[in-house]
This record gives structure tokens, C-alpha cells and sequence, in this order.
């Protein structure tokens, strides 16, 4: 990370290419038992949330990440009513989860309190559900407690974490969804971000597959969406269903649905599963 001429940079130095946002001001900087943690005020996309010098989300683009990581796995499980969320601080992912009714319960385990704490603060919109009465906010070590779960009580496990770095390195292996498999009731789906397909195929999506496949879970797939924030703009999340085939299981309700969204919708949802060539040849 760089911070020159009052421009926030993110490099990312094996792809050979950087990020940059034009900064008004730093509003807040502290490292935490975990990380350290940066706002920045930006002047075209809203505050700006980084973690260890890695952009986290802005205000201007994070609806599409979030939304992604929540709507397509849940409208991908016939009866969704416990859904667990592995690290999601700023709390995004579980408010588009409690948009859903059919959701009864939505734990968010994040290790570090201070990402939730200052995204009340910094990013007020993600966490206006935060007092819903089926949402419960642990801190602690995401893998340490889906490795503790009771088997086949969880529906959905979403994997909202950050780089495979620190804390999250672990949630990025074979154990883990082993762990994760044996959680999931026998509808169950995980979903986990998987980065992106130009720069991070043979680092992590391969990787994912092979690990999700290893750990018995029998269909695999990514979706595709843009995330103009994160490394290329082209961003993916990784969906494995314990049992049979992922597929559009509740496709009318998500015809119907009686929330907003701004970026997904039925059209999205069937588009964001097809496979680019290139990466067809790698995964498969």
C-alpha cells in the first residue's frame, strides 16, 4: 500500500497492476490483536475501508460484492434457515441474508470486533440490520467454531473473509471444509470468495475446487460478478452443495422477491454461473 499526492494505492505486485482512489482525508487508523485497520474518506467512492494495506470495500461499489455473496446461494437452497457467516465484519452480506424471510437465523463470526465496530461507525447502511432479531454477532475464530458445529445443523455457510493472509489463511483449506461438509445439513451449500479468475486461478480457484471436491462435496462452482475495488475488477465467489447438483432451486420466489437489490436479479443469477473458457480448461 501507498498512500502519494493524497492517492490510496493497492499494487498488486505478481499481476503488475495497482488500484488507486483519490483521498480527502484519513478518518481513523489502528492496528488491532489481528490487523490493522484503515478509513479513508475518497472523493468519488465514499469512505473507504482497507485491512493490512488490502481494499476491504468502499462505500460506492460494495453493494455488488455483497449482494453476490448472499443472494445466489440462498435462492440456490430449497429451504435456507440457518445460515452461518464466516468473518463479514462490515456486516453487508448479513444484511442482504436477512432480507430473506424464509431465513430464521443468521450467525456472523468475525475474529475482529473492530471491523464491526467501525463499520457501524464509517458504513452505518451495512449494518441497519445488525438489531434484527434473528441476527447474532459472535466474535471469534470462524474455523475453531464450524469445526466445534453439530453435524448437518447448518443450511448455508457463507465464506465473506478476506485475503488468503493472517487470520483467514486457514479458511482456505481442506480441513476447513471438511469441517464446513460435515456441518451442512444435505441440502447445504458453502459459498466463499474465490478473488479473480485473471489474477488468481492457479493460486486460489483451482485450489478451492480441488480442496471442496476433496472434502467430499459434490458439485462445484464459480459465479462472476465485477467489483471495480478489488484486483482487476472481476471478482468471483465459489459455491459447493453437499449433496447432488447446485441449481436455481427457489428461482419463482427470486422472481418475486419483495426486496431491492441493485445489482442481482433472476437474469444475473442464471448469467453468473457460465464458465469463461479459460478457466473452464483450468478447473475442470
Amino acid at each position: 500500500m501507498a498512500l502519494d499526492e493524497n492517492w490510496f494505492s493497492e499494487p498488486c505486485e505478481t499481476c503488475g497492476s495497482a488500484f488507486s482512489l483519490k483521498v480527502v482525508s484519513k478518518l481513523h487508523e489502528e492496528q488491532t490483536a489481528f490487523q490493522k485497520i484503515e478509513i479513508f474518506e475518497t472523493e468519488k467512492f465514499g469512505n473507504l475501508m482497507t485491512i493490512d494495506g488490502f481494499v476491504m470495500l468502499t462505500t460506492r461499489d460494495n453493494f455488488v460484492y455483497h449482494e453476490m455473496m448472499a443472494h445466489p446461494v440462498l435462492y440456490s437452497h430449497p429451504q435456507p434457515d440457518n445460515v452461518v457467516i464466516i468473518g463479514g465484519g462490515d456486516c453487508g452480506t448479513l444484511r442482504e441474508v436477512l432480507k430473506h424471510p424464509q431465513v430464521k437465523s443468521a450467525l456472523q463470526i468475525d475474529i475482529d470486533k473492530r471491523v464491526t465496530r467501525l463499520s457501524e461507525k464509517y458504513f452505518p447502511e451495512l449494518c441497519e440490520s445488525n438489531d434484527d432479531p434473528r441476527a447474532q454477532l459472535q466474535f471469534d475464530d470462524g474455523i475453531k467454531w464450524v469445526k466445534e458445529a453439530d453435524a448437518t445443523s447448518i443450511d448455508i455457510i457463507i465464506v465473506d473473509s478476506t485475503d488468503p493472509i493472517g487470520p483467514a489463511e486457514g479458511l482456505f483449506s481442506e480441513p476447513f471444509y471438511r469441517d464446513s461438509h460435515r456441518a451442512l445439513g444435505n441440502g447445504g451449500l458453502i459459498v466463499q470468495q474465490s478473488e479473480s479468475p485473471l489474477f488468481h486461478t492457479e493460486s486460489i480457484i483451482k485450489p478451492m475446487h480441488d480442496a471442496m471436491r476433496c472434502a467430499g462435496f459434490a458439485d462445484v462452482a464459480t459465479i462472476h460478478f465485477p467489483v471495480c475495488s478489488y484486483p482487476s475488477g472481476w471478482w468471483t465467489a465459489s459455491i459447493a452443495r453437499k449433496h447432488g447438483k447446485i441449481n436455481f432451486t427457489r428461482e419463482q420466489d427470486a422472481l418475486n422477491k419483495a426486496f431491492k437489490t441493485l445489482y442481482y436479479n433472476t437474469a444475473i443469477h442464471r448469467a453468473c454461473f457460465a464458465t469463461p473458457e479459460f478457466l473452464r480448461a483450468r478447473i475442470t
